[in-house]
């Protein structure tokens, strides 16, 4: 007769992928509550019920599913990236850097109060910077939003994800160099290794749209070459230890700009897109445990308040500037509150040095788990009040 652990072991991610979707439907058409959030609260709760059937090493076919699952996202997150708009109206850019340096700074400076140790905090604070692209494009597609407040959103997410890869891969560098003596890793791992992922976006961008042209008349649609592109862009950025996010975002931002129409290639890539996307949020929150939540939750409290507060502050300081009321500025800080995809698959990603940094930031597995459920929300209700969800108006 077979060990029914086996038979966990094999049967647990299609049925927890399963049971995630359904409860999204059901509880998206009830209560019009993102899908997103309801796969990450389904993930969690079975990963505590069934940690062995929801395992995923660094290199395992759930873990590489995920970050394709990302790069995907990525991709058309970086599409629709204009930057041409930011050389218009560059007070944009601005009020991003400096919402970025200012959720570092105050992020930073309370963990180290706590006594967290400085190389700890700075790796909390570089992460925190972050919004997550895949739950804002997420709740964007879902919403079917438009309007200023969506594409600032969009601009926003975009600079302070590229500052928190560098941060982040600059820190890691610093951690490596201390703990192995290595200058040459712990630069390989920093400045170098971005510049090559930046790289190998733009010829990917340059590579898929020469081919599509090439072929005319039978490119009729994109999709299957803009997702085998970034597939084999994410393997790449795994074989050659770079940032598939950063290379991703680039290939996006290339096919962009070298003029080639999106418009036949479907939202989140058709019907593979939107299940790697359920796979993806249940995978997020299948690396967290409930006793580091727990321990960390606190301290996770008085960030993620200030987290908030230093965004929309920083964002809403710049409203008049750039273009806008300043309500509108506010709603538009409000909405950059995902963050938990984002940073587990960079989390994931130092793993492969041999650092595993979840245990020394309890903070950051409450903080995570919370927007990972909370943060889909509160882009949604930014977008409605910001009156640019027609889908709401629907209702």
């Amino acid at each position: 007769m077979p060990d029914i652990q086996v038979i966990l072991a094999d049967l647990g991610w299609p049925l927890a992928i399963a049971l995630a979707w359904l409860s999204g439907e059901f509880v998206h058409r009830w209560t019009r509550l993102p899908r997103i959030s309801v796969y990450g609260l389904v993930g969690f709760l079975l990963a505590q019920a069934f940690p062995e059937a929801l395992s995923s090493g660094a290199s395992s076919n759930v873990t590489i599913l995920a970050n394709m699952a990302f790069g995907l996202i990525l991709f058309e997150f970086g599409y629709r990236i204009n930057l041409h708009w930011l050389r218009i109206n560059p007070w944009i850019a601005v009020s991003g850097l400096v919402e970025s340096a200012a959720t570092f700074g105050v992020v930073y400076l309370i963990a180290h109060l706590t006594g967290m140790p400085p190389l700890t905090s700075l790796l909390l604070a570089s992460l925190a910077m972050s919004t997550s692209p895949a739950g804002v494009l997420r709740v964007i597609n879902e919403e079917n939003s438009s309007g200023q407040v969506t594409e600032r959103v969009l601009h926003l997410v975009a600079i302070n994800s590229v500052i928190a890869v560098f941060v982040f891969k600059v820190v890691v560098g610093f951690w490596v160099f201390q703990t192995s003596g290595s200058l040459t890793q712990a630069v390989s791992h920093s400045g170098i290794e971005l510049l090559v992922s930046a790289a190998m976006g733009a010829v990917m961008g340059f590579i898929v749209p020469a081919l599509l042209r090439r072929l005319g008349a039978l490119a009729q649609d994109g999709t299957i070459a803009f997702a085998l592109g970034v597939i084999l862009l994410v393997a790449a950025s795994r074989a050659f230890d770079v940032s598939p996010v950063l290379a991703t975002l680039t290939f996006g931002l290339a096919a962009r700009h070298k003029r080639v129409a999106f418009s036949r290639t479907e939202r989140n890539f058709g019907g593979i897109g939107e299940l790697l996307t359920v796979l993806l949020f249940v995978f997020a929150v299948s690396t967290l445990e409930w006793e580091r939540v727990v321990d960390g939750a606190g301290l996770a409290a008085v960030l993620l308040l200030a987290r908030f507060l230093v965004k929309t502050a920083s964002v809403a300081a710049f409203a008049h500037v750039s273009g806008i009321w300043w309500r509108k500025g506010v709603l538009t800080g409000i909405a950059l509150s995902p963050m938990s995809v984002f940073v587990t698959l960079l989390l994931e990603q130092t793993k492969y040095m041999g650092i595993v940094l979840v245990d020394e930031l309890a903070a950051l597995t409450a903080m995570t788990l919370l927007l990972e459920v909370v943060g889909p929300m509160i882009t949604q209700r930014a977008l409605i009040w910001a009156n640019e969800s027609p889908s709401q108006e629907e209702k």
